[in-house]
């Protein structure tokens, strides 16, 4: 599907865009020249009326409500897609060399919307736990107890905070221990520090009045240190039971669906905590715009399901043997966790970063909002449009909505972004990594450019620039002079127009791909490897890459090595292989099946692998080659194969002096086949010794 078959409404904004209606006709293979607006929004309103039928494209983004309302009226309209052309490129400082740049946005607009992902469903009652300072805490308890299911935990002194007259909700005092989980499925643990428990307290007053030290106020919580330890309020308290200064059972824990943190610090300290958890701490303001969000946090509500996992080429583990840990390492929500070999996802947690998917070597998490093949789709038409329509030297922009909002400003207060600079969104600047930005580069992007903004989680940053150096190291190894890739950290509009106007022209690829991006990070990146070797200055077969690299091989010490083969069994990948007979002992490798996950070295018993990374881009890459292989030992009775000779030697010089082999020739049978084993204890040490022979007579 094309702009052709699109209703397409362009407006030159008051005349502050040249647009030029015939080269974006030609562009978008358009009879023209395309009609273009001067006032779309305002007088030209009735003429959008009239023309929002069948699916529209509209080039502004400033009156997307207007328009949407409008074509909603007319009743005409089947879909309405909105595009940025303005900030993007009409208010850029080079706009008048920006026809293929808008053309290229246009023809993304026209695409399909992806295929559905799972969704993740959440479900909240509106049980709702306020924790923080008296004061605070049962303000909001008081505005919010009509509406919601409300719980308070009174933190810190509450000395000097009366408590309210009626008992509407369930109060309590203590230390807020834990919170785990998720909108609608909070589990929440704390302590009971105060001798009096507030949720046993009727309120009588008898202790106020027989404390002799009034350390007991209308918060009825005991201030310990006035307190001196005379238990009259206990024996007044009698039979209710509510102060206790020996409270052994202080533990207590309940399931919530929303919680209000308004500590000073949050027990939550994740840059995204979880859906459901708001932590606006001393600030009136912030804790105004959490209430109004949380009074809408009632009933049933679902997101994507960002992300895919196959655990069976996952690296994380095997047999306990430790692997690789970086989806774990870069997560900002704690939504991966270990689990025995492979690791576990908790959908409900997770945010939609995609900086796991992004690290992950194997392939084994992948993104799926939106997953690589629908991205690749979008990234071909953007560039191939571009190309059409006379660019040159394009680089792609990949930001989120954060960015989103700050090329936005661009466009309105500075220079606006360069025309070869083509934006392309994203759920999160950290949804795309390595098979992403090859794979753009093959399409013949000469640079892919990620936007962080300062709103993403730290650790995004560094895990970015990481891959960064792997890929650029293939890109340089190839010959193609320049920068390809750049992470550009702007937290202002000043920041970003000094780094997308600093961008230097890279080397790109002088043929474009035409092949598909897959949803297997270890498909689409040979692809997009053997794309650029093809058409690459220099016709490399081997490039040296950094520690950590998700491509490499590895060296066997042959003199070490006893050809155990525990390495085949761990290794995730399949890269690590046995002979085809099992009686022949030898150890070989596949190398474009390689992580680098480490579990094979650390795995060997006799230290005698080490990891090398590189990228082999000879054919032998994908073939198996032999690491080591030995000679095979026959069993001393019947000569059938029984092992690697090397091995079962090391394995008698170790056992030679055991006590369990002491007796004359048991060792020996480390030398026998299981069958002939058990052939040799019965003849010499399970069968009875012959008795001595009879007398003719019986005696």
């Amino acid at each position: 599907m094309s702009v052709r078959d699109k209703t397409l409404h362009l407006c030159n904004c008051n005349h502050t865009m040249p647009l030029d209606e015939q080269a974006l006709a030609r562009a978008l293979q358009m009879a023209g020249p395309l009609p273009v607006h001067t006032q779309l929004c305002q007088k030209e309103l009735a003429a959008f009326a009239d023309h929002a039928q069948g699916d529209v494209i509209v080039a502004c983004t400033q009156e997307q409500r207007l328009f949407g309302d409008i074509a909603d009226e007319a009743g005409k309209t089947q879909t309405i897609r909105f595009v940025n052309i303005r900030e993007a490129a009409g208010w850029s400082a080079e706009a008048r060399a920006a026809t293929p740049k808008i053309a290229a946005l246009l023809a993304a607009a026209a695409l399909p919307e992806p295929d559905p992902v799972p969704r993740v469903a959440f479900n909240s009652e509106g049980r709702l736990l306020i924790v923080g300072p008296a004061d605070a805490a049962l303000d909001w308890a008081g505005r919010l107890s009509e509406q919601l299911s409300v719980t308070v935990l009174v933190t810190g002194r509450a000395a000097g905070r009366e408590l309210p007259p009626q008992r509407n909700y369930p109060i309590y005092s203590g230390r807020l221990d834990r919170v785990s989980g998720w909108l609608g499925a909070f589990e929440v643990a704390w302590t009971q520090e105060n001798p009096i428990d507030l949720d046993l307290c009727t309120r009588c007053n008898a202790c106020i009045k027989v404390c002799p030290e009034q350390a007991i106020d209308w918060s009825y919580q005991i201030d310990l240190d006035r307190c001196k330890d005379h238990r009259r309020c206990v024996s007044a308290c009698g039979a209710i039971g509510a102060i206790d200064f020996e409270r052994r059972d202080s533990g207590r824990q309940e399931r919530f669906d929303l919680v209000l943190d308004l500590g000073r610090e949050p027990c939550l300290t994740l840059h995204q905590p979880p859906q459901g958890y708001w932590r606006p701490g001393a600030d009136a303001f912030a804790q105004a715009a959490a209430v109004a969000e949380i009074a809408l946090a009632i009933g049933e509500f679902e997101k994507p399901k960002f992300f895919n996992y196959k655990s069976s080429i996952c690296a994380h583990s095997r047999s306990s043997k430790p692997g690789c840990n970086l989806c774990i390492d870069v997560c900002s929500t704690a939504a991966i966790a270990p689990d025995g070999d492979h690791v576990r996802v908790e959908p409900h947690l997770c945010m939609g970063c995609g900086a796991c998917a992004t690290v992950c070597p194997s392939g084994a998490l992948s993104y799926g909002y939106p997953s690589v093949p629908d991205l690749g789709v979008r990234i071909r038409t953007l560039l191939a449009t571009y190309r059409s329509a006379g660019g040159r030297d394009p680089c792609l922009l990949f930001h989120d909505a954060s960015g989103r909002a700050l090329i936005e400003r661009l466009g309105r207060r500075g220079r606006g972004l360069p025309a070869r600079v083509i934006p392309v969104e994203l759920h999160h600047m950290a949804s795309c990594g390595m098979d992403v930005w090859l794979g753009a580069l093959a399409y013949g992007a000469s640079e892919a450019i990620i936007l962080a903004t300062g709103d993403e989680a730290p650790q995004y940053a560094d895990a970015l620039a990481r891959q960064m150096r792997f890929a650029e190291a293939i890109i340089q190894g190839l010959g193609y002079q320049g920068e390809h890739l750049r992470l550009i950290s702007a937290g202002d509009v000043a920041e970003l127009e000094i780094g997308v106007w600093a961008l230097s022209q890279a080397l790109a690829v002088r043929l474009p791909a035409t092949f598909h991006w897959s949803a297997d990070k270890r498909t689409t990146l040979p692809l997009a490897i053997d794309h650029l070797l093809a058409h690459a200055p220099i016709p490399a077969t081997e490039i040296a890459l950094p520690s950590g690299a998700p491509f490499g091989t590895i060296e066997v010490n042959r003199d070490t090595c006893t050809l155990c083969l525990a390495c085949v069994g761990a290794c995730p990948e399949g890269a690590i292989l046995d002979h085809p007979q099992a009686e022949v002992p030898q150890l070989r490798f596949i190398e474009s099946r390689c992580v680098q996950c480490g579990i094979c070295e650390a795995t060997c018993p006799e230290h005698a692998i080490a990891l090398k990374p590189r990228l082999l881009l000879a054919a032998e890459a994908k073939e198996a080659r032999v690491l080591n292989e030995g000679a095979v030992m026959a069993c001393i009775r019947c000569a059938k194969p029984l092992g690697g000779e090397r091995m079962i030697s090391n394995l008698l010089a170790k056992l030679a002096g055991h006590s369990m082999f002491s007796a004359p020739g048991s060792l020996d049978r480390l030398k026998m086949c299981a069958d002939c084993r058990v052939l040799d204890m019965m003849e010499k040490e399970l069968l009875p010794a012959a008795s001595p022979a009879k007398a003719p007579d019986g005696r």
